[in-house]
């Protein structure tokens, strides 16, 4: 596969992309409202938080998809449209309704997705002067803009996109993600939409989707808080051509590793600009009896403040990830397992090794920080993202809504 330099949600053929100013965000002068769409109708899944608060574009995505069909998704920023009661809905069906008109298409065929401050309704006014503004400024490099729009807290656009053949046809997949706080599966405080111009039925990207989602998004935490608004899209418009994709073939395997390659990008990207972050946390643990065990162990220690702040101070505090593996509720037997940190083996055989502690310190200074665990317990392996956890976390919180 090869990875697409800036690539975006536009790099599959037939799809556009914009990003425009309404003025959602009170005194702002930042972008906040995208779409994308795509030239033809395309099949459509979707992934939504399992937060039981769950923000009104969330209900209607799920009502419009009951077709597995979508022409386009509309995005803003600012205002999450979440517990907005009656009129809430209302607003998110208007959203629908005006692209829709816009593009030519049904309203059902658009779906909608909000992030920013919960609670307040949205300035009508504003979103409909950005829908407009996305719609006369939709362009085939206008995937960058769309990802800029979506940004919260993000102090940064997250976009990836890599092209594969499948048969005789050149496939491409692209996405773009928003997220930085309030991030823990299931999911994470994000909004992503992946794009692909593969032939790919709704039930199959259904399947694709949930479980490059479990392997991706559903693997990072920043503080273990989750959202109202989490979602994911993916669309397949099949403008690449050739036949539909099937079940169990090898086609439908490198779409499917092409997706989650994509995805798994996009979530490290959201582990990395966490908020106040400074460092990125790969955990990886191996040796599990299975998957979910070994995700749940990686969880545990990535959701640990004590950790996430020890890496911060570049702290090489073995005992702590100890810690949270052990009440990660895995069975687990720590005479057998070894814990790596920046490639240096800290604890193996029931206790803490000599390590160089001034050598492990600098290597913590790293923008990248792995941890491996071993579990000595099978062959089952899975790898979580975070990141550390600073003084700016509790400023940028604290300032959210002020």
């Amino acid at each position: 596969m090869d990875v697409i330099a800036d690539g975006n949600v536009c790099a599959p053929r037939g799809f556009r992309a914009a990003g425009a100013l309404g003025g959602i965000k009170a005194e702002s002068t930042k972008l906040d409202v995208a779409l994308v769409a795509s030239d033809r109708i395309a099949n459509a899944a979707a992934v939504y938080t399992t937060n039981r608060v769950q923000a009104a574009p969330l209900h209607l995505c799920r009502e419009y998809l009951q077709d597995g069909k979508a022409h386009a998704v509309v995005l803003n920023s600012g205002n999450a449209n979440a517990c907005t009661g009656d009129q809430g809905f209302d607003n998110a069906r208007a959203m629908s309704v005006q692209v829709g008109q816009g593009l030519g298409v049904r309203s059902e065929d658009v779906l909608v997705c909000s992030t920013g401050v919960i609670g307040v309704q949205l300035d009508m006014d504003a979103v409909q002067k950005g829908i407009a503004g996305v719609l006369s400024g939709l362009q085939d490099d206008g995937g960058d803009d769309a990802a800029v729009a979506i940004m919260t807290t993000d102090t940064k656009p997250k976009t990836s996109a890599l092209s594969l053949k499948i048969g005789d046809e050149i496939v491409h997949v692209g996405g773009m993600s928003k997220g930085s706080g309030m991030i823990a599966p299931n999911m994470a405080t994000m909004l992503g939409v992946i794009t692909t111009d593969a032939n790919v039925p709704p039930d199959l990207l259904r399947e694709i989707l949930s479980l490059a989602v479990k392997r991706s998004f559903n693997c990072i935490t920043v503080d273990g808080d989750m959202s109202t608004n989490d979602t994911v899209i993916a669309l397949a418009n099949g403008a690449a051509g050739g036949p539909p994709l099937e079940p169990n073939t090898s086609s439908c395997a490198a779409l499917a590793e092409a997706i989650e390659m994509v995805c798994r990008d996009l979530a490290r990207q959201i582990a990395r600009d966490g908020e106040g972050a400074t460092k990125l946390v790969s955990i990886e643990v191996v040796g599990a009896a299975s998957e979910d065990e070994a995700r749940q162990v990686g969880l545990s220690v990535a959701n640990s403040n004590l950790v996430k702040t020890a890496v911060f101070g570049r702290d090489p505090n073995w005992g702590r990830i100890l810690c949270a593996m052990g009440y990660a509720g895995v069975p687990m037997d720590p005479e057998n397992v070894a814990v790596y940190l920046c490639d240096t083996q800290i604890y193996g055989s029931g206790s803490g090794l000599p390590f160089d502690h001034k050598a492990l310190v600098e290597a913590m200074s790293a923008a990248d920080i792995p941890i491996v665990i071993d579990l000595a317990s099978g062959t089952a392996r899975a790898e979580i993202f975070t990141c550390d956890l600073s003084y700016d976390y509790v400023r940028i919180n604290a300032e959210y809504t002020t």
